[in-house]
């Protein structure tokens, strides 16, 4: 996880928190988060870098609409990761 960006993670933890998320889906909740729009350009080339990454499996809706789901190694990555936080911040 140290790999990716704060985008990057910020798209993980979204696809984490939901069922098969579709792309358009991600964008909304991220755009809500960020109080800004989000363009396909860069959404999704971020998205694939995920799934390049094995964090997220990739999958299809429909011929026109792909869902996301967050992988076992995604889930690792954000446990991994909140461990490393605990040890600086007490929750």
């Amino acid at each position: 996880m140290d790999d990716l960006t704060g985008f990057q993670r910020d798209l993980l933890y979204v696809i984490a928190g939901a069922d098969q998320p579709s792309g358009q889906d991600v964008k909304d909740e991220i755009e809500t988060y960020y109080s800004a729009e989000i363009n396909h350009g860069r959404l999704y080339p971020n998205l694939d870098t995920l799934v390049n990454k094995e964090l997220v499996e990739k999958g299809e809706l429909d011929r026109r609409t792909n869902y996301y789901a967050i992988s076992d190694d995604g889930r690792r990555a954000i446990e991994d990761r909140r461990q490393w936080e605990r040890q600086y911040v007490e929750t």
